[in-house]
Formats: structure tokens, sequence, C-alpha cells
């Protein structure tokens, strides 16, 4: 059912849609700017014939800028007016030949015609103002000199109907666009940097595959030291805590006024007030001290737990090295995402790119009534349009239609959506499935190393697509359901945001807040289903089951190795990104004398540090989540082992000697 809905969904796509509306710019006809195979094949710049009439740039990008659109191999590179080039043409026809190119097809003879006719129904431009082309459009070469605004060095023009502009006045018909050409320069200097610097990035993002793997490896040594440092840490931090807040106390009861009670000077909005009295230090050091006696309370009665979660996180580092190959499935799971987000990417495109031509009245005139009305460019030189509106033309105005198909453009799109959350959900599905049966089988070997099979990773993964697609496709499908409904609730907050009704905006963010939390639940239940249905092989529903009571049974267990696993491994990603993002910034601002002649030459030297930054997070993040789902699959397993063995010659334990030696299990020998 799924693979017919994808299908169905981009093939419908894909025979309405044309992405030529997204890449090239289309004239008035509707014809494509720069299209091989058309006659505008060496015309591939949009060129307007009155700028002064596009009181906004977004306008001038959404094509619906209402006056004539040309496409042309080249902008204007002077100031001229038709009445000029008209009064001149008997004397230098070099000048008609200039201005010809700007003006519709077919108007060859500008003496025929008077020139009055020639501006109302704009067969030419009234005037040419000096342009540069960006995103394939010509725009007002604007440059400043000495703080002053300049179009060809000059601040005013002719435009074309007997008055004279000033260049301020194109500057706010297209309001924008030279923080625009700003922004394409600045665009060019970031492209330019990673021209010159990608090879040093990737020589950085190398480094953190080479230093991640040797922190996993390592943790199987430093896991316990780590562990202690930090909740001592802690201790540590909370007990100055309490000692400051004591001082600041004492300070503060001596003194006028600081002896005022919180409920006495009621709310105030600068916090700095409370800070001054000695109640609020009171209430600070009562909290604090609760808090340290919770955490020393909790060590003392949940040190074997602690250690347990010590243990595994050892035993993950194990099972990783024994099984390398897990740390660069990431890559599989990247291309596979890589390939939905295309899949995604080319389908949304191919919506929005969907209907037919559709051409509407353009006036000039302020009060024609039939402005904006669909006309058809065949049948509109016979309707009375133009003897009412005078100058008015039918113009294209953009891609879309009236049949049930375009109009549920949007409805598709929501699908389209839907979908890539489905795709997605589930190549991470795949990927937990199959790690899980990897470290599985490590867990299950009686006498490791030498029991765990061969290939390991390839047989899991060859499992999970043969026999649990339809369960992996089932729990992604619920989560992206949960998923696509946060995607619409997010929609609608931002349309309600300016909204006065605060009892719905209430109810939004509530239910925000619910689906928010269902996520996170569904998302801690689907992995573990997909452990449980690699070790045991059962569907997802029971899985689910068999995974939640068995969590529950073990709910604290659960609690200690979650918060433990999830502080290190944050830890050992900001420790891993963060020295290579030093080692970067001292590399690219040449502080390192050793290579300082191999730094490239860079605009921005922001630009690859930040790149090497966040790369480093996410390749340390693909690496250490092989190693979370690694011990949540241990985790799991040894659960079960707890629940089904007993240390028999029948049914000896499968952990490791270490979890034995915590728990005091023992496995009993045969006798013989």
């Amino acid at each position: 059912m799924s693979s017919d809905l994808l299908f169905s969904h981009a093939c419908s796509a894909w025979m309405h849609g044309d992405p030529r509306k997204v890449v090239y710019p289309t004239d008035s006809y509707g014809q494509f700017c720069g299209q091989q195979g058309t006659p505008n094949a060496n015309k591939a710049i949009l060129f307007y014939f009155n700028i002064l009439h596009c009181a906004n740039p977004a306008v001038l990008i959404n094509l619906q800028c209402p006056t004539t659109q040309l496409c042309v191999s080249k902008c204007p590179d002077r100031f001229a007016t038709y009445l000029d080039m008209q009064y001149n043409y008997s004397r230098n026809r070099s000048y008609w030949e200039y201005y010809r190119q700007f003006c519709k097809p077919g108007f060859d003879n500008p003496k025929k015609v008077h020139a009055e006719k020639v501006l109302r129904d704009e067969d030419c431009p009234s005037m040419l103002v000096p342009s540069r082309p960006f995103l394939q459009r010509c725009f007002p070469d604007f440059i400043t000199r000495n703080g002053t605004l300049t179009v060809a060095n000059k601040t005013d023009f002719k435009d074309g109907l007997g008055k004279t502009r000033s260049v301020v006045d194109l500057r706010d018909a297209a309001n924008g666009i030279a923080s625009l050409l700003d922004a394409k320069e600045v665009g060019t200097k970031i492209f330019e940097d990673y021209a010159s610097s990608w090879y040093w990035i990737l020589i950085g993002l190398v480094i953190t595959m080479v230093i991640s793997l040797l922190f996993i490896l390592l943790l199987r040594f430093t896991a316990g030291v780590l562990l202690w440092c930090v909740i001592f840490g802690v201790i540590a931090a909370v007990g100055y805590g309490i000692w400051h807040c004591y001082w600041e106390y004492v300070t503060l009861r001596g003194k006028p006024n600081a002896d005022v009670t919180i409920s006495d000077i009621g709310f105030q909005t600068d916090f700095r007030v409370y800070l001054q009295l000695s109640q609020t230090w009171l209430i600070f050091m009562i909290s604090l001290a609760v808090i340290e006696a919770v955490i020393i309370m909790m060590l003392i009665f949940l040190r074997r737990r602690v250690r347990i979660a010590i243990a595994l996180l050892k035993e993950g580092s194990k099972a990783v090295s024994y099984i390398m190959s897990t740390l660069f499935y990431p890559i599989i799971t990247f291309l596979l995402l890589a390939l939905c987000i295309a899949y995604w990417a080319v389908t949304a495109i191919f919506l929005a790119s969907s209907g037919d031509a559709v051409y509407k009245v353009m006036s000039t005139q302020p009060n024609c009534k039939y402005t904006n009305i669909t006309c058809n460019p065949e049948t509109f030189s016979q309707s009375n349009v133009s003897q009412v509106c005078p100058g008015s033309q039918c113009t294209f105005a953009f891609y879309g239609g009236e049949s049930v198909y375009h109009r549920y453009i949007f409805v598709l799109q929501l699908c389209n959506l839907l979908v890539f959350l489905w795709l997605v959900n589930f190549i991470i599905a795949l990927g937990q499935c199959t790690l899980a049966g990897a470290f599985a089988s490590y867990y299950w070997a009686l006498k490791k190393p030498a029991d765990i099979p061969a290939c390991p990773l390839a047989a899991s993964f060859s499992r999970a697509l043969r026999y649990h697609t339809g369960s992996l496709a089932f729990g992604a499908l619920i989560l992206s359901i949960v998923q696509f409904f946060r995607i619409v609730l997010e929609y609608l907050d931002h349309k309600l945001k300016g909204a006065h009704n605060a009892f719905v905006r209430f109810l939004l963010c509530c239910m925000k807040c619910c689906f928010w939390c269902l996520e996170r639940f569904i998302k801690f239940m689907n992995r573990n289903a997909y452990i449980m249905i690699a070790i045991y092989g059962k569907n997802f529903c029971a899985s689910a089951r068999d995974a939640f009571f068995l969590l529950m049974r073990n709910v604290v267990r659960v609690a200690v190795l979650d918060k433990v696993t999830d502080f290190l491994l944050f830890l050992g990603k900001l420790l891993i990104s963060g020295s290579v993002g030093v080692l970067a910034f001292f590399f690219f601002t040449r502080k390192i004398p050793v290579i300082q002649e191999e730094v490239p030459s860079l605009n921005y030297y922001w630009v690859p540090l930040l790149t090497v930054i966040f790369g480093s997070y996410l390749v340390a993040h693909g690496f250490f989540n092989v190693y979370a789902m690694c011990v949540d699959t241990l985790f799991l397993c040894f659960l079960v082992d707890l629940e089904k063995n007993d240390g028999s010659a029948a049914r000896p334990y499968f952990m490791s000697s270490t979890l034995r030696a915590i728990l005091n299990k023992k496995n009993h020998r045969r006798a013989h």
C-alpha cells in the first residue's frame, strides 16, 4: 500500500509538473527565457519595460510586476528614451538598432506609428536604464559614490514621458535590490572560501572521525572515572551554592529593609529587588540543600544501579570494538536519507510548477475595471477591453489552473510531506533494527568473541529487510503521523500569531505541548520495540508491548542508565567538536607557525571554521548514536537475560563477568 501511494503521488506530480517554471524566468507571453530549443535560447535574461511600476522587489521575483516583461540577451547599458530615439531615427539608425532589441518582436518601424500609441500599448519601453543581470533579471545598476546614490554616474534621468526623475525613485521602486546584490556578493565570497578550503575542512572532519573512534574505545577504561568525576563535580557545585546562599543570607540579615518578606513587596518586574532580601537567599539555600540531600541519598541507594550503568557502558565499548563495521553504518543511513530528501525536493518542485499558463488583463490605468481579470491572448484583440481600457494587454501572470488537480495542489504538497516523513523514519528505523541485531548477536554469544557470528552487521541488515520491513514501516508511520500533526500545529500557530483570541492561542499551545510529549514517547518506544524485533523477530505491536512491560519492571534501572548514557555522550560530543573547533580556529587564523604557509587565503575565516565545528558535531553525533544504540541493546538483552536465565547449566547467564560480579550472579558448570 505504501509503495502504491508513493508512486501514484509522485507520478501525478511528475506528469503535471514542469521544473522549467522554477529554473527559468518567464516573459509576458508565458515563454521561458534561456530555454534551449526555443526562440529565447540565447535570451536568458528578463527585461522589465518600466521598472518604476514595480513597487516591491518580491513583486519582481514573483513575476507580478504590472509592466511588459521581455526576454533579452543582455541588459541595457545606457540611459535612453523612446522619444529621443524616434527624434534621432532619421539621423542615426544605429540608435534604433540598439533600442529595437528591447521592443516587442515584430515591431520594426517606429516612424509609421505615433509615439503615444507605441508607449500606450507598450510595444517599446518608454525608457532604458543601465542595468545588470541578477537572478536572471535586469535590475538598475546602483552605485553609491561619496554617499550619493547614482546609476551610471547620474542622479536623475528622463522617464520617457516628459518628466525628469531621480534615481531615488528607481531605488524606491526596486526597494531591497541593493541588499540583494550585496547578498549575492557575500554569497560569491563564501563560495570562494569553500572552494579554497574544502580540502582542509575534509581533513578536519577526518580528524573528528578518528577522535570519535578513539573516544568510544577509551570509554571502556574511562567510563567509570568520567562518571564519578561528573557526579562529585555536581555535588561540589551544589555544595558551593549552599555555602554562597548562606553567606549572602548572613550578610543581608543585619541590613535595614533586607528583612522584608517576598509577600510584602509583591510582584516586581526587576528581579534584582528580590536579591536584596535575606528571605530570597534562605529559600535558595533550603532548595539547594534538598537537592544535595536527594543526590546523596540516590547515590547511596542506587549505587549498584550506577555501577551496572558503568559496566554496560564499558561493555558497549567492547561490542563496538569487536564489530567495528557498525561505526560506519551511519554512512549508509546518510546516503538513503539523501535519496529521500532528493525525492521529496524534486516532487515538491514538480508540484509547485504544476499548471498551465494563466493570462490576466494588465492596464497602466488605475481605474480599469478589467484589471487582473483572466483573459485569452488569442481572442483578446477581438474583445472590448482595449476600447474600455486603452493600452491594456493580456499578459502572462503565473502558472496554475482551475481543474480539480490544481485546486488540490496544497493537499498534495501535504501528502508529499507525510510520505517524506514516513520514508525518513523508516530509514532511521531500519538503521536502529540493523544495529540492534548486530549488537544482540554479540550479547547472546556465550563465549565472546569466539561465538560471535561472521558478518553480524550484514546478516542483521539482511534479516531486517527480509523479515521486518512491515513492522518497521508500521512503526515509522505512527511516528510520521504525529510529526505531521506537529508541523500542521506549528503552521497554524504561525498564522495565528496576530490573533487576539487568547483561548485559541492557549488551546493551540497545549496541543503543541501534548504532541511534543507524544512524539518523544513514541520515539522512545519505537527504539526499544525495534530492539525487541531484532532479538525475537516478533511483529511491531508484540515487540512494543514486550519492551514496554520489560522497561516498566525495571523502571529505576532504565532511568539511571538513560541519564548516565545521555550525559556522557553529550559531554563527548561537546569535547570533540570543541577541541576540533579550537584547532581549526588556530589554523585558519594563521596562529600555528609550523603550517602557517599552508593556510589558504580567505575572505571570511569563520566560513570554514563554523563548517568544521558543525560538521564535527554531526560526525561525532553519528558515531555516538551507534554507541548509544549499542548500550540500549545490551541493556534490554541484560534485562531479558536476568528474567529468562538462572545461571544453571541449562540456562546460563550471557552477561559479562563484571555484571555477574556486581549482581552476585554465577554460572554453574556442567557436571562431568
